[in-house]
């Protein structure tokens, strides 16, 4: 297949409106490993592998556990791993990256508002949103990882 469109190059602005958003996450205070987890596990059920390798690569720099990247698409089978925080924000991930399956059940809310409360809700929801973009690029233009 010939290669596809460079999207930053072809309407850079529309990208960097994604960018903008993704600064604006980097800044909410969600934890920069927590907010790793959340770009991984949305690249995963995407299966983009761009943002794979990238979020992967910026996790084990930041100090993630291996092993916790290894089991991540598993997670629930290794919740030792994973605290209660952690826990939420990747059943809050995969409910909105498949948001066609259920939507975001009221059980996931209702935890996330007990956790973090509605603004860090809103926060995290939004980074969900954020990397589903991304995703949503990597995939269709299919990036590869460099």
């Amino acid at each position: 297949m010939a290669n596809r469109l460079n999207l930053k190059q072809l309407i850079p602005d529309s990208y960097q409106i994604l960018i903008q958003l993704s600064t604006f996450v980097a800044n909410t205070g969600i934890d920069k490993l927590q907010q790793e987890l959340i770009k991984i596990r949305a690249s995963q059920i995407n299966g983009c592998a761009y943002c794979l390798h990238m979020h992967s690569k910026e996790a084990l720099k930041l100090g993630e556990d291996p092993k916790r990247l290894y089991v991540l698409s598993a997670w629930r089978e290794a919740k030792n791993w994973f605290s209660k925080e952690d826990q939420v924000i990747l059943r809050l991930t995969e409910e909105i990256t498949l948001i066609a399956h259920q939507g975001l059940s009221d059980q996931t809310y209702a935890d996330a508002i007990d956790l973090f409360g509605e603004e860090m809700t809103a926060k995290l929801i939004i980074a969900v949103i954020n990397i589903n973009a991304l995703n949503r690029i990597g995939v269709s233009l299919q990036m590869h990882p460099l």
